[in-house]
C-alpha cells in the first residue's frame, strides 16, 4: 500500500515537460550510437527497429494506465497524454528513419512497399490513425469537440495498439516469442476493458 501511495504521489508531482524531456533522450542516444558505430554493420536498420520497439512499448504502456488504476489503484492518468504523445513521436521517428535513411525518399519504392508488404501496410495504417489523436491531444480540442466526442475518437487507441503488435509480429517473420508476448499482453488489456464495459452495462440494467 505504501508503495502504491509513493508511486501515485510521485506521478502527481512530475511535470509534463520533464516526461517529454526524458522521453526524447533515448532517441538522441540511439542516433548517437548509430553515428559512432555502436550498432553493428547496419546502423540504419538497428535504429529503425529500436525506435519501433520503443514505440510499441509506449503504446502498450498507454493502454495499461487504466487497468493499473482499476486493478492496483496505481494512478498514472496525469501522465497518459504525455505517454501518448511520446508514442506518436517515436512512431514518427521510426517512420522517418525508414523513409529517409532506409528507402531514401524513393516514393515509388515506398508506395510499392506499403501496398505489397502487409507488415508495412499495417504499420502505416497505425500511423495514419494516430494522427487525429495527437492533433486533438490538447485541452483546446477537448473543449472544442466536447468530452464525449473526444473520448469516442480516442477509442481508436484500441485499434492502433493491436495494429502495432501485428506489425511487429509480421516484421520479424515467424512465430518468435517476443512479438507473441506483446500481442498476448495487448489482447489481455483489451479483454479487461471489454469485461469492465460489460459489467457496467449489467450494473445499469439492475433495477434500483
Amino acid at each position: 500500500m505504501q508503495v502504491v501511495q509513493t508511486i501515485n504521489s510521485t506521478a502527481r508531482k512530475i511535470p509534463n515537460w520533464a516526461v517529454y524531456l526524458l522521453g526524447t533522450l533515448p532517441v538522441i542516444w540511439v542516433f548517437y550510437a548509430g553515428l559512432t558505430g555502436q550498432l553493428g554493420v547496419d546502423p540504419v536498420k538497428a535504429i529503425e527497429r529500436q525506435l519501433g520497439s520503443w514505440s510499441l512499448q509506449l503504446l502498450v504502456a498507454g493502454l495499461a494506465i487504466t487497468p493499473l488504476r482499476t486493478l492496483f489503484n496505481i494512478n498514472l492518468i496525469k501522465l497518459r497524454r504525455a505517454v501518448g504523445v511520446l508514442a506518436f513521436f517515436y512512431v514518427l521517428m521510426h517512420l522517418l528513419v525508414w523513409l529517409v535513411l532506409d528507402i531514401q525518399l524513393l516514393w515509388g519504392e515506398i508506395w510499392k512497399d506499403i501496398v505489397k508488404r502487409p507488415y508495412i501496410t499495417v504499420g502505416f495504417a497505425a500511423f495514419v490513425l494516430l494522427l487525429p489523436l495527437v492533433l486533438t491531444s490538447n485541452n483546446f480540442m477537448v473543449r472544442r469537440m466536447g468530452p464525449v466526442v473526444w473520448r469516442n475518437l480516442h477509442k481508436l487507441t484500441y485499434v492502433i495498439v493491436p495494429l502495432g503488435g501485428i506489425h511487429y509480429l509480421w516484421l520479424v517473420k515467424g512465430w518468435q516469442i517476443e512479438p507473441m508476448l506483446y500481442l498476448a499482453g495487448i489482447a489481455m488489456l483489451l479483454a479487461m476493458r471489454v469485461w469492465w464495459a460489460q459489467q457496467k452495462k449489467m450494473t445499469r440494467r439492475v433495477p434500483a
